[in-house]
């Protein structure tokens, strides 16, 4: 059967290139979800992702997919839960998924009885990790038997080590010896986390994760696309202060600013235009303006004639309102390139601008911008 990246067939296992996909779940299991969901959604306690499988499955590759962190920041990242148990909340700074990831299962001396009575009544999800080119998984075998009422998501690492014919022979070997329902999702990923980039299995895991955590799964998205956004700034970043730095030189002189600065601005955003692949055109212009709000620039075109005037002003204006306007210019033009920069990104990744949070950058950028920290 030919199955396209998410798709769910009815009943058998499926492998493409792309992954492996389960079939679609059964009433049981919807209840299960619907549960999972009611509490995740309400945010009362952070939505936890509990990652089990052996040493070296590749659990940590997969929390590095679906997070976009590095390997340094994800092992870094985790602090101890349990004696046994590490926990890493991403992003850490204002948290919305957890990963949960215990000692590798068969390791030497560790028994995962505690772990598994414990994590059994505080995952939201288990993401059972097994290579496909380990056929030996009855530390794993045993410790789903000791499973019950979890949403469970099979993830088979290793897709790049084995050629396609001995991987789906793999996969079904794996998935009728491991103790799981019928229905239980299951996904094949490459092991190096940064060739998954574009790979549509990690977008079907994803979807089988927002099955049953939908608020956690919004979450990473926008904080994947948070990351994106700002990675792609950092690149541009030089160039914007450049025609800042030409916007609060020009504003200098009494009554030249008032040409000087509007221009400079306009050549940057034909500039970062080119830069995201978006024309700034007409419609580009009154797309971003919309979204900034009139107020910005209605602010922003009545402070900029106040600054000319004020550098008229016999000895005021040769010194401390000069020195006021160039300071101005030059962050209101920072300003007005790191907005534009996140508009352009988003409108390049067909990705909708939220005015509030647009607004609110712009507002972070201008006082950035003031205080000279750029």
């Amino acid at each position: 059967m030919s199955v396209q990246p998410c798709e769910r067939p009815s009943s058998s296992l499926s492998f493409q290139d792309e992954g492996i996909f389960g079939p679609s779940p059964t009433r049981k299991s919807q209840r299960c979800i619907s549960r999972v969901s009611k509490t995740t959604e309400t945010f009362d306690e952070l939505p936890v992702i509990w990652m089990l499988g052996k040493t070296g499955a590749g659990k940590s590759s997969v929390v590095q997919a679906l997070t976009g962190e590095s390997r340094a920041e994800v092992g870094n990242g985790f602090r101890p839960c349990t004696r046994t148990t590490d926990m890493f909340d991403f992003p850490q700074d204002a948290p919305v998924v957890r990963f949960l990831d215990t000692r590798g299962l068969g390791e030497a001396h560790y028994d995962p009885t505690e772990d598994l009575n414990t994590l059994t009544g505080s995952s939201h999800v288990v993401l059972v990790v097994c290579r496909l080119d380990d056929p030996e998984q009855s530390s794993v075998v045993a410790a789903l038997r000791d499973l019950a009422n979890m949403p469970v998501v099979l993830v088979l690492t290793g897709r790049d080590l084995i050629d396609a014919g001995d991987a789906k022979r793999a996969a079904e070997h794996l998935r009728q010896k491991l103790p799981l329902d019928e229905v239980t999702p299951v996904v094949a990923l490459a092991l190096p986390p940064e060739d998954l980039t574009n790979d549509p299995a990690l977008d079907c895991l994803r979807d089988h994760l927002a099955d049953v955590l939908p608020v956690a799964v919004a979450g990473l998205k926008r904080e994947q696309q948070m990351q994106a956004e700002r990675s792609a700034f950092r690149q541009v970043r030089p160039k914007v202060l450049r025609y800042a730095r030409v916007a609060g030189g020009s504003d200098l002189l009494p009554i030249v600013g008032l040409v000087s600065v509007p221009a400079t601005q306009a050549l940057m955003l034909r500039d970062l235009g080119r830069h995201y692949s978006v024309s700034w055109d007409m419609a580009t212009g009154a797309g971003f303006g919309s979204a900034l709000g009139l107020a910005v620039g209605a602010r922003y075109g009545a402070g900029l004639a106040l600054r000319q005037l004020g550098k008229l002003i016999p000895a005021y204006g040769q010194t401390l309102g000069t020195a006021a306007a160039g300071a101005i210019s030059f962050a209101s033009t920072f300003a007005l390139g790191r907005s534009a920069g996140f508009y352009l990104h988003r409108r390049a990744a067909d990705v909708p601008v939220d005015p509030d949070e647009l607004r609110s950058l712009y507002q972070s950028a201008l006082r950035r911008g003031s205080d000279g920290v750029v």
